[in-house]
Formats: structure tokens, C-alpha cells, sequence
């Protein structure tokens, strides 16, 4: 993405509040206008003061000196005023862009996240959006002010002394110059300092989740190596920014005063041949410090706003990924689904290169219990991720009740089915809330029931506040297994006819299974089940169990049948008990 298309895809979200803007022209025009007004009274105070003490007007220079404090005051209030306005435009900017960057995460695929870290993605929704709040806030109020002020000032050392403005013919050009010369150095080193951070957050998020892990594991002094390295790696980033950055504001600076000397040089000889008086001199030189000034601070913001504009990059950069492929036109909804699943010769690789799944084919009835079993990369999980469409099939169909799933809308479709995933997720909010996730009509005897059946009510009884107890932080104040045992109850709360486990049951006990097993089957009658797992004795019961290996279905049925073929699956279910 160029400078220009990301500066006027700022503009389109300033663009919303335009009357603001207006507003804040307005203010900014005024303000500038009254401060530019003070030199020249400056000036006339000056000069009624004349060259000796007998030609000193008290009451004029007390008149110009009282309106110069007037001016300077009004000026202070607008340029206030104009501040709160700008912060009130930045903070509805910043909240409509972090909502689009918000909306934009929840429309795309899955491929997306599992490609992408979550810490550059927190990253971009929370740092680089700070970055562009802050540059609005001031830096555009900055940039308003300078133009104004440069254009006035201009205008104001003409109708003093055109002959001294010929100086900053000379020095101005030599400012651009260099100003865009450092700018065209420093915009890839601001936008490698915004990547950076994005890999450090990334860095800093896994090592923080696999805490316990890292630890058991006696891999801290490893640990720590590597956020060193990418730290070191983040730190140089902004150092090298920053520092060709810094170059910016110093070297116009130097310009600003050689520009400044002159004109007091060559004012002094006009003054001498009658050119000029004194309060002309004094005025030109304040002007000509207005004039160099916002350049001189043009310049020294040009590290903000090129930080500001990697940060802008990255964002639109998300905004510009393609969300999930829309529904079909006129594509089926999904009502009332009795629970027949089928896939028909169905191949898929995440990469066209690698294909994953080859030709598999298998039919679960309404209302089976369908397990599938097989070694790690076998695709099982890649089962789930078709069957729930978050991928879709590189060749062969998948129909629910008939109808081919890319047929369907994809809403309906997923909502057809109840999910516990390996991986728990709750969110910070009470036992009752994590459990009537996806229900928000259900009752609390409607959530009691499930519980029970879960085998987690009474140790919810047990906690000082039962189901109004907080979970917090993914609920770290509670274990893997009653987290687990959470999500379960979620699932049977839903009115979906489809259920998918994938390995749901891994992190309770072998008599918790049991029992959770008993429940699910009591609950899910009627209704069609898929479950991946590891433990083969927790699928015994199995209306339907398809061993895959290599992408392939390669023995189909129930649990006793599998073991008098003494096939694959008869290897891994000894296998375990060896």
C-alpha cells in the first residue's frame, strides 16, 4: 500500500465527522490569525517608543502592549478549544477504526488465524491503532496550525520587506530537500518497527500461554534466550527508526537559524540606509520565526507521522483481507435437520501441494454415534474443519440431509451443530454465562440439568458463589477437566441436532468418561454424533467407527467387528493396553 492511498484512507474515516472538521478549521484559522496579529503590534509598540527618550508615546505603547495580552488570550482559547475538538474526533475515529478491524477478525476464515500469530494481530487492533490516534490528536492539529501559520507569516514579511523574503528562496527549498530525502530512509525502517513489535507481541503471547509447559520442561534459560533475540532484534527496530527519524528536526533546524542570521544581517543594512525601522526589523524577524518555525516542526513530527503510517499499513493491510467467501445466491437454510451426514469421495489439502484427505468417503445415519479413530495426522481434525465448513473441499461433496454444504448458508449450517474442542475456551464472565454461551433464552434449571449431566454441578455447589462464581483469564481458577467438563455442558445445551467432540474428553478421568459418556448418550439420542478420540475405550459404544490413516478410510465399523478383523484398528486399540 503507497503513502497516498493510506493517507486517503484516513481522510475517509475523518471524512465522517466533516462539520468537525470544518469546526476545527475554523478554530485553527482563527487561532493562527490572532497569533499572527501579535508581531505586528509588536512591532507598532516599537516604533511608538522611536529612537530617543523624548519620542517615547506611553499611552500608544501601553494600547499596543493591552491588545497585544487581548490577542495572545483569545488565541490561547481557541487553540484549547481546538484541542478538545481534535481529541473528541480522534477518540470516534479510533473507536469506528478498532470496530472495523474488529468486525473484519469475526468475517475472516479460519485459514486466517491459523496462519497469522494472535499477538501481531493484538498487536495491530491495540498498538498500531494507539499510534494512529496519537498522530491525529496532534499531529494533524499540528500540520493545520503550520500551514496556516507559514501561508500568514508569508504573506505578512511581503507587505513588511519583500526584499528580505528573497532569503528563504535560498533556505526553504534546502528544507524540503533534505526533509524529503531523510522521509523516503526513514518510512521502511518505521514500518519494519511496526512488524517488530507485532513478532515480539507474538513472542511474548506463546510464552506466556505455555507457561507450565516451559517450566516443566526446565526451558526458561531457552525462553529467555529467545525473547532476548527478539527483543534485541524490536529494540533495534525502533532505534534505527528513531534514529534516522531524529536526524530530521536538527538538520532543518540548522537551515531554520542560518535563515534567521541572515535576515537579521541584511535588516541591519537596510535599517542603516533608511530601508526599514526598527519595529519593521523587530516583526520581520518574529514572522521569519513563524514562518521557519513550523517547518522546523514539520520536520521534527515527520518520525511520528511515518510511525504513524506503518501503523496505518498494517491496519488496512487487515481490513483488506478477504473475509469468508460470501453464501451462495439463494443458498439453502438450513431448518430442522435430522442429522444425515455423507461425504462423497472428498480430497483437500490446506496447500494445493499437499493434499491431506484422498477420496474419502463414509456415510453417518441420522441420529449414530460416529467415532473416529486413527494416528496423530492421520486428519482428523481436518474432518471437522470440512464437516463445519470452515475449509472447504478441494474436490468431492459433503451433504447434510442431502444437500451439498456449500449449498447451505454457512450460519445455518454451523449452527446445526454443537462443538467441545480439545483446546477449552471460556471467557471471563460467570460459570452460568459460559455455560448458556449460544443460548442466551436458556433457564437455570435448563442449565442445572445440563451440569448434572456433565458431571460438574456439585462441584459448582461446592464454590463460595456456585454458578454466579467468575471465571477469569480462560478460567485459570479452575482445572482442565472442569473446564472441559464446561464446555461439554455447553454443547448439550444447544437444540443443534449434530454434535462434533474432538478429543473432548481428554482431560478428565477415566471414570468421569465413563460417566460423561453414559450423559451423552442419554442427551444426544436422536441426534447424529461425531467424536475424535485417542482413548479407544471411550468409543466402544459406537454405532459407526471410521479408522483413518493417511487420509484414507480404511476399516468402517463397530467396535467389536474391528477387533475380530485384527486390522489397523485391532494394532492401535492393543496397543494401548500393552
Amino acid at each position: 500500500m503507497n503513502k497516498k492511498g493510506t493517507l486517503l484512507r484516513l481522510g475517509q474515516y475523518l471524512l465522517h465527522y466533516k462539520w468537525f472538521l470544518v469546526l476545527a478549521i475554523v478554530l485553527s484559522g482563527t487561532t493562527n490569525v490572532l497569533s499572527l496579529v501579535g508581531p505586528m503590534l509588536s512591532g507598532f509598540a516599537i516604533d511608538a517608543i522611536g529612537t530617543s527618550k523624548g519620542e517615547v508615546n506611553f499611552n500608544e505603547v501601553i494600547f499596543y502592549c493591552v491588545l497585544m495580552i487581548i490577542v495572545y488570550s483569545l488565541a490561547s482559547i481557541t487553540a484549547y478549544l481546538l484541542s478538545v475538538l481534535m481529541l473528541y474526533i480522534t477518540k470516534n475515529v479510533v473507536y469506528s477504526m478498532r470496530n472495523d478491524v474488529f468486525s473484519r477478525l469475526m468475517t475472516l476464515p479460519v485459514g486466517y488465524f491459523d496462519t497469522n500469530p494472535s499477538g501481531d494481530i493484538i498487536s495491530k487492533i491495540s498498538y498500531d491503532i494507539d499510534t494512529i490516534n496519537t498522530s491525529l490528536s496532534s499531529d494533524f492539529v499540528q500540520i493545520l496550525a503550520s500551514t496556516i501559520t507559514v501561508i500568514g507569516s508569508f504573506f505578512m514579511m511581503i507587505m513588511i520587506s519583500p526584499t528580505l523574503v528573497l532569503v528563504f528562496v535560498v533556505t526553504v527549498p534546502m528544507s524540503i530537500f533534505f526533509t524529503k530525502k531523510l522521509t523516503q530512509i526513514t518510512r521502511p525502517l518505521f514500518r519494519q518497527r511496526s512488524k517488530k513489535l507485532g513478532e515480539l507481541n507474538g513472542s511474548i503471547e506463546e510464552m506466556i500461554s505455555g507457561q507450565k509447559t516451559l517450566k516443566a520442561y526446565s526451558q526458561e534459560e531457552n525462553t529467555i534466550e529467545k525473547f532476548q533475540k527478539s527483543n534485541i532484534e524490536a529494540v533495534d527496530a525502533y532505534y534505527r527508526a528513531d534514529y534516522m527519524g531524529s536526524m530530521v528536526g536538527p538538520t532543518v533546524n540548522i537551515i531554520s537559524n542560518i535563515s534567521l542570521s541572515l535576515v537579521t544581517m541584511f535588516g541591519a543594512i537596510l535599517y542603516l540606509f533608511g530601508k526599514m525601522t526598527l519595529g519593521n526589523i523587530s516583526s520581520f524577524v518574529l514572522y521569519s520565526r513563524k514562518f521557519s518555525g513550523p517547518i522546523n516542526e514539520a520536520a521534527n513530527i515527520m518520525s511520528e507521522l511515518q510511525s504513524a503510517l506503518a501503523a496505518a499499513e498494517r491496519v488496512f493491510r487487515l481490513l483488506d483481507e478477504l473475509p469468508e467467501a460470501s453464501d451462495k445466491e439463494n443458498a439453502i437454510v438450513l431448518n430442522n435437520v435430522d442429522g444425515t451426514v455423507e461425504m462423497k469421495d472428498v480430497s483437500f489439502g490446506y496447500v494445493k501441494e499437499k493434499e491431506i484427505i484422498h477420496h474419502l468417503s463414509f456415510l453417518a445415519p441420522k441420529g449414530k454415534l460416529i467415532a473416529i479413530v486413527g494416528p496423530t495426522g492421520a486428519g482428523k481434525t481436518t474432518l471437522i474443519n470440512l464437516l463445519m465448513r470452515f475449509y472447504d473441499v478441494t474436490s468431492g461433496n459433503i451433504t447434510v440431509d442431502g444437500n451439498d454444504i456449500r449449498d447451505v448458508t454457512r450460519d445455518s449450517l454451523r449452527k446445526s451443530y454443537a462443538m467441545v474442542l480439545q483446546d477449552t475456551w471460556l471467557f471471563y464472565g460467570t460459570i452460568k454465562e459460559n455455560i448458556a454461551y449460544g443460548k442466551e433464552d436458556a433457564t437455570m434449571e435448563d442449565i442445572i440439568r445440563v451440569a448434572k449431566a456433565a458431571n460438574i454441578h456439585s462441584y459448582i455447589m461446592k464454590l463460595p458463589n456456585g454458578y454466579d462464581t467468575i471465571l477469569s483469564d480462560d478460567g485459570t481458577n479452575i482445572s482442565k477437566g472442569q473446564k472441559q467438563l464446561i464446555t461439554i455442558a455447553r454443547a448439550m445445551l444447544l437444540d443443534a441436532n449434530m454434535l462434533i467432540l474432538d478429543e473432548a474428553t481428554s482431560n478428565v478421568d477415566t471414570r468421569t468418561e465413563l460417566q460423561i459418556q453414559k450423559a451423552m448418550k442419554t442427551l444426544m439420542e436422536h441426534k447424529t454424533c461425531f467424536i475424535i478420540a485417542h482413548r479407544l475405550s471411550t468409543i466402544k459404544n459406537a454405532d459407526l467407527i471410521l479408522v483413518v490413516k493417511d487420509g484414507e478410510v480404511i476399516e468402517m465399523g463397530q467396535h467389536n467387528q474391528l477387533l475380530q478383523e485384527k486390522g489397523f484398528y485391532f494394532q492401535l486399540y492393543n496397543s494401548q493396553y500393552q
